[in-house]
């Protein structure tokens, strides 16, 4: 039998969110029994409390929040909202608005911090939270190594802040179109064609300033699921899922198109189709803007990630930069940006920063980039990336293994005799090839990344990868 000091205690203990929502990026888990608008209390709470601590303040912040179209996401909204102006915060309200969008306007308009709500890429019943506060050089991604940890911590302990109940709310306007002319500034003003091109919003955020580029520049846009639908009717909004891509290679076929663009739930990935409907690698986006950049900007960094690095490494090098290359996340690539002060970062995955929008992901620059290089080279977008191309890639293969750490261990022995980075993982590079092999920061896999400068020897040293892979794995499932 319960005594009454028992039931006492249960009346008020507040069930806890689990701790596997925080993640090395942001805060992430399925609605609502891993992440609701009660666990968003103390989760805002801990989020105020960071960022006052980190930024010396004792008076209250200014934090602009931002939300996508889940169907969770206006009951979360609210919770966090209402939370912060309890604790005397400036609210600032931009709606719905893409995760580049939230990060230009707290960049731009200087305010404390940042609180955007929304899973990005994962399925319809998951829902997250994205932070960021700003610093002299840009904005300070809240991930792994810059505060979850501690959010973490002051969730599970409790947070004591005084509710001052002062704060207001208030919304902002026009920060879509400020984006957009931020965005023609940092491509310089560039004369476009009007070009044919097919985009698939995956029935996500990206369709928002997709669709006012084309306001504000010539072109024939070509919608697929540009309607905002929580539900994704469609498909996932996850480009990476090459399967999500078919239609729209189809589609760009079919109108006889000039290019495809297909960016992510949140808006912060996009990918590009060329005109044959091929996926165009990201690593290749990323050489085609670094030589942009560099045309008129000797001696500035890019930045890329560990998994493709040989051709963009090649323009770089070719154009008159530096480079360094980083470990695959995009809040260790915005916290390097912050250390080397490098104009631009890609990353294989199709997140693409900018120094000029607050070392963080921005998408319209990158369409006006490719736009501005078709123009002027008067030749489709499939020759002009083939022309960049120095290596070949693999395309990632994943594994479900118990024993990770062991097997990238076995193939530092085996590899021993080339040039070896421990930066992520494994990354063994050879004269004329180079593989990669590190862990997922956000899944339970290991990933496998192969380039080699001849596309006929490719795979082949992509067989021989998988065959000493799966010699040493132990797996919980088979390889997908």
């Amino acid at each position: 039998m319960l005594t009454r000091d028992i039931l006492e205690h249960m009346s008020k203990v507040t069930i806890m969110p689990p701790e596997g929502i925080f993640k090395s990026y942001d805060i992430r888990g399925i609605y609502p029994h891993e992440l609701n608008e009660e666990f968003a209390v103390p989760i805002t709470k801990a989020i105020y409390k960071l960022l006052s601590e980190q930024l010396s303040k004792t008076e209250p912040l200014s934090i602009a929040v931002g939300r996508d179209m889940r169907l969770s996401s206006p009951v979360i909204f609210e919770s966090v909202t209402k939370t912060l102006m309890e604790l005397g915060a400036k609210v600032i309200d931009l709606g719905i608005a893409s995760t580049p969008t939230f990060y230009y306007a707290v960049f731009s308009k200087k305010y404390d911090g940042g609180i955007q709500i929304t899973a990005s890429h994962n399925p319809k019943e998951y829902n997250g939270i994205k932070i960021v506060r700003s610093s002299p050089t840009g904005l300070v991604k809240i991930g792994k190594n810059t505060g979850m940890e501690d959010i973490k911590r002051m969730v599970r302990e409790g947070v004591a802040l005084v509710a001052r109940g002062e704060g207001r709310i208030e919304k902002l306007e026009g920060i879509l179109e400020a984006e957009i002319q931020n965005a023609l500034k940092i491509v310089g003003y560039p004369e476009v064609k009007k070009y044919k091109i097919v985009a698939d919003a995956a029935n996500a955020l990206g369709a928002l300033y997709i669709n006012a580029l084309f306001k504000a520049i010539p072109g024939e846009l070509v919608k697929m699921n540009f309607e905002l639908d929580g539900t994704f009717p469609a498909h996932q909004a996850d480009p990476l899922q090459k399967e999500t891509l078919v239609d729209l290679q189809k589609r760009v076929k079919e109108e006889k198109a000039d290019l495809g663009l297909a960016p992510d739930g949140d808006g912060d990935r996009l990918f590009f189709i060329d005109e044959k409907g091929e996926i165009i690698p990201p690593s290749l986006i990323t050489a085609l803007v670094a030589k942009e950049l560099l045309t008129d900007k000797k001696g500035e960094t890019i930045l890329f990630d560990i998994r493709y690095i040989l051709t963009p490494k090649k323009i770089v090098e070719e154009y008159g930069g530096k480079y360094e290359v980083t470990r695959v996340g995009h809040a260790f690539i915005t916290e390097k940006m912050h250390q080397t002060g490098a104009i631009f970062a890609g990353e294989s995955s199709s997140h693409y920063f900018f120094r000029e929008t607050g070392n963080a992901e921005s998408q319209i620059p990158m369409i006006l980039f490719v736009l501005k290089v078709m123009t002027r080279e008067g030749k489709p977008i499939s020759e002009i990336i083939n022309n960049l191309r120095k290596s070949h890639e693999s395309g990632e293969t994943n594994y479900k293994v118990k024993n990770a750490l062991e097997i990238i261990e076995a193939l530092k022995e085996k590899y021993k005799y080339g040039d070896i980075s421990t930066l992520d993982g494994i990354a063994v590079t050879f004269e004329d090839w180079r593989f990669s092999v590190r862990t997922s920061n956000t899944e339970p896999l290991l990933r496998l990344n192969v380039e080699h400068i001849g596309k006929k020897d490719l795979e082949g040293r992509v067989n021989e990868l998988v065959s000493e892979i799966e010699k040493h794995a132990v797996f919980e499932n088979l390889p997908k």
